[in-house]
């Protein structure tokens, strides 16, 4: 039987009209349980992943979390005591999105953006979902810029870059916040905004934080999300990803920034939580199987981004130099040491590197606690200045050879000359590497400690005289060559120039002042 091309169109019309028919969209949906926190929702059938949805009567919103056939599992973001089973709910086609803007630096906010400091409300610039797409490879540059931490043992033996994204990992007590705070008031006079993610401490803890960064004046370039351990799991959960879209603001307009997420062991607590209540099958430690692209889609939003990424959100940039990072230091909590556990191997897969905090080096006097047999850097030298490459190159390998040395100096009573001296190098190695809580150091003095050592003007320097010769040596040159300090800050070169004027600054400090003091020190 043959058809004409009419004939065959109107069939076709035909068919498509009734498949039409037979499917409804519906935009509102009805409660059929409220338990544990966890409402379910039949109803609606054009709803995505992360959407609010309404309650009616202004009771606020909830989040979609999981999608079922026929239910929709939410989480509501206001208090659920006057929800009720039957009640009805309206689709809004929005994600969840936060107020970001240069107004929120300074501020103490939750993880909805609203500010929680007692101050006004803030205007800002724009919203931003809490959830977006990493930067591609083509929108990503290396990265060889240096994140100067103002930590002796990390610039010099593990590297932190601009667009990098290093793990700090230990036990509970080991000074892994201080770390970190340290870091953000070193970028006092660097330009980097910074936002610390506070996942599940204690209010108290919070509130010390910030009166520290105020008293060292940093918290005017830094903001604090906060998302406490008597709050729901749905905003520890969130808190995170809030604060990286805010974060991402200011990297788009082509700012450097810090992010700290302190810390992620927690939050990933707070998601299993959760999956359990919505019935999600467990797996290793009971968490979700999911849970490694919990934190991998957060952590690959960090990068050192270029031109071309910043102008699709801001095109009337024209400087193709310009170019925007966010560099992520992601903290997770190990019992006992152990960093085979679940969360730790999965951060540690994703990130480029990580510090690793020891107990025991805590506990015997030696701070930061870093161990440098475990961390590593995986961007390395490329990230650190010519003067900072130059003078640390040996420094990592001759702080592993005094380690074992020293292991097995226990068991000896004689021992040669080169052996004793190199334990005496590494014991002048570990006093060195020794830093005050809130002093985070300037290149230009973290250069001179590291050229004394390497060029042997610390030999005649008894070990115990060490710190007293460092805080002499940083007023001495701090009055005499502020020139110099802010040439080696800005630029990081190396010269036959300025080893010269290094070894002048040095002698002439010995002879004039540090001989003198240390006489008076031993009597």
């Amino acid at each position: 039987m043959l058809f004409k091309i009419n004939e065959i169109n109107k069939l076709i019309k035909d068919r498509i009209f009734k498949i039409n028919n037979k499917i409804d969209f519906y935009y509102e949906g009805t409660i059929i349980s409220i338990i544990d926190g966890i409402i379910k929702i039949v109803g609606l059938s054009k709803v995505f992943l992360n959407e609010l949805i309404e309650f009616p009567n202004n009771l606020g919103y909830a989040l979609i979390f999981s999608l079922e056939q026929h239910i929709i599992n939410a989480i509501p973001l206001t208090s659920y005591i006057n929800l009720r089973v039957g009640m009805k709910v309206i689709s809004t086609g929005k994600k969840l999105s936060i107020p970001v803007g240069y107004n929120i630096l300074g501020r103490v906010v939750n993880s909805l953006g609203n500010p929680i400091d007692g101050k006004d409300n803030f205007k800002y610039d724009d919203l931003y979902s809490i959830e977006y797409e990493s930067p591609s490879i083509m929108d990503r540059r290396f990265i060889n810029r240096p994140l100067c931490t103002g930590y002796k043992a990390i610039d010099s033996m593990i590297p932190i870059g601009l667009g990098q994204r290093e793990l700090i990992i230990g036990d509970r007590k080991t000074g892994k916040t201080s770390l970190v705070i340290d870091i953000i008031i070193n970028q006092r006079f660097l330009n980097i905004k910074c936002i610390y993610v506070s996942i599940g401490q204690k209010l108290s803890s919070v509130k010390n934080i910030v009166d520290k960064l105020n008293y060292y004046n940093a918290l005017k370039y830094t903001t604090i999300v906060v998302s406490s351990s008597s709050e729901d799991a749905i905003f520890q959960y969130i808190a995170p990803y809030s604060g990286c879209s805010i974060a991402e603001y200011f990297r788009n307009f082509g700012e450097d920034v810090l992010i700290i997420y302190d810390d992620l062991s927690k939050h990933a607590i707070s998601y299993r939580q959760i999956s359990l209540l919505l019935r999600n099958s467990p797996g290793r430690e009971a968490y979700p199987g999911d849970i490694f692209y919990l934190h991998s889609r957060l952590l690959e939003r960090s990068a050192y981004v270029n031109f071309n990424f910043i102008k699709k959100y801001n095109k009337k940039y024209k400087n193709k130099y310009l170019s925007g990072s966010l560099t992520a230091l992601p903290i997770v909590e190990t019992y006992e040491g152990d960093i085979s556990s679940f969360i730790p191997t999965n951060i540690i897969s994703i990130t480029d590197g990580q510090i690793f905090l020891e107990s025991n080096l805590f506990n015997s006097g030696i701070k930061p606690a870093i161990n440098p047999g475990i961390s590593v850097s995986r961007v390395g030298s490329s990230a650190q200045t010519k003067i900072m490459k130059e003078l640390s190159s040996l420094l990592r390998n001759s702080l592993s050879q005094y380690y074992e040395l020293d292991k097995f100096s226990q068991f000896s009573s004689e021992m040669d000359k080169n052996i004793k001296y190199q334990l005496n190098y590494g014991r002048k190695i570990v006093e060195i590497l020794k830093q005050e809580q809130y002093k985070p150091l300037s290149l230009f003095k973290q250069i001179l400690i590291l050229f004394s050592l390497k060029y042997g003007y610390l030999d005649d320097i008894k070990i115990k005289n060490i710190s007293i010769f460092e805080k002499k040596l940083f007023i001495y040159v701090s009055k005499n060559f502020s020139i110099l300090e802010k040439e080696i800050n800005t630029k990081g070169n190396i010269n036959n120039i300025i080893i010269n004027k290094l070894k002048n600054i040095i002698l002439n400090f010995k002879k004039k002042i540090y001989f003198d003091l240390e006489n008076n020190i031993d009597k």
